[in-house]
């Protein structure tokens, strides 16, 4: 989920710069899109990306976590039967 985050940061990030020098190009599909417009999409876009990088980061650790546990929970002495 860190590497989606990445990502979205990266597209929010483009659309952004493109959106500011060109409106018409970020919102194609719109008649007269706006400068504003632009901004918010991209601080909404960038909080979901904030949002997604600490779920996934949360996620991570929480893995690495069990896996420490369970390589501390194996003994490397052999048992005697």
């Amino acid at each position: 989920m860190v590497l989606v985050s990445f990502h979205l940061f990266s597209y929010t990030l483009l659309f952004f710069v493109v959106g500011m020098i060109k409106p018409k190009w970020a919102l194609f599909f719109m008649k007269e899109p706006t400068r504003f417009l632009i901004s918010s999409i991209s601080i909404v876009a960038f909080m979901i990306a904030m949002t997604v990088y600490g779920e996934g980061h949360k996620q991570e650790s929480l893995l690495a976590k069990k896996a420490a546990e369970s390589a501390a929970t194996v003994s490397a002495v052999p048992e005697v039967k």
